[in-house]
């Protein structure tokens, strides 16, 4: 599924940059430039499919404006209303126990818990998510290059001195790319 056209992505040909923007600035410049190039998101590091058939209007039609609205689901148990999903959770029998003693019940103990564990572990998510974004774009980028294997375990080691020195033979825009994906802070 695209992000909508103004979405930040960046374009590589082979290991060199060829764009950067939106993903409309992206997909023209791509087009115009043959259309032999990989894009990526820049905040998950996925590769972004485009259809660069026709004119660039044609390009720019296909392109949405704006986030698809998630895909509506059957109504089932629960309180649909409120965006409650019934989903299987296994615990031991001594978690049940201490669930079902919590005032509400199981089902507001756990949205507590995770709703606490979201707040708490924000910006060690915010991390490695971008971690794994880095990772997705080396993968795809750099996977041949020298120094890969030590470049992957400096990144999922939080080590950007240890990225440097194992990517130092590839392309300058290439890292720095990686590292801004990779390495950015996490959101306020």
């Amino acid at each position: 599924m695209l992000p909508p056209r103004t979405h930040p992505v960046t374009a590589f040909e082979g290991t060199t940059r060829l764009a950067s923007g939106t993903l409309a600035d992206v997909a023209l410049a791509v087009k115009r430039a043959g259309g032999n190039a990989l894009v990526f998101d820049d905040l998950t590091g996925r590769v972004v499919e485009l259809d660069l058939r026709g004119s660039e209007a044609e390009i720019l039609a296909r392109l949405p404006e704006q986030e698809p609205p998630p895909p509506v689901a059957p109504r089932g148990r629960g309180r649909p209303k409120l965006g409650v999903v019934a989903r299987e959770v296994t615990l031991l029998p001594r978690h049940w126990e201490w669930l079902a003693a919590q005032p509400g019940g199981a089902s507001v103990a756990l949205r507590k818990l995770v709703e606490q564990a979201r707040r708490e572990n924000a910006g060690q998510d915010a991390t490695r998510a971008a971690g794994e974004a880095g990772y997705r774009v080396m993968s795809a980028l750099a996977g041949n290059l020298p120094g890969f294997e030590a470049a992957s375990r400096a990144l999922f080691a939080s080590d950007r001195a240890g990225l440097k020195t194992a990517a130092a033979g590839w392309p300058a825009e290439l890292l720095a790319y990686i590292e801004a994906i990779a390495f950015r802070p996490p959101p306020a």
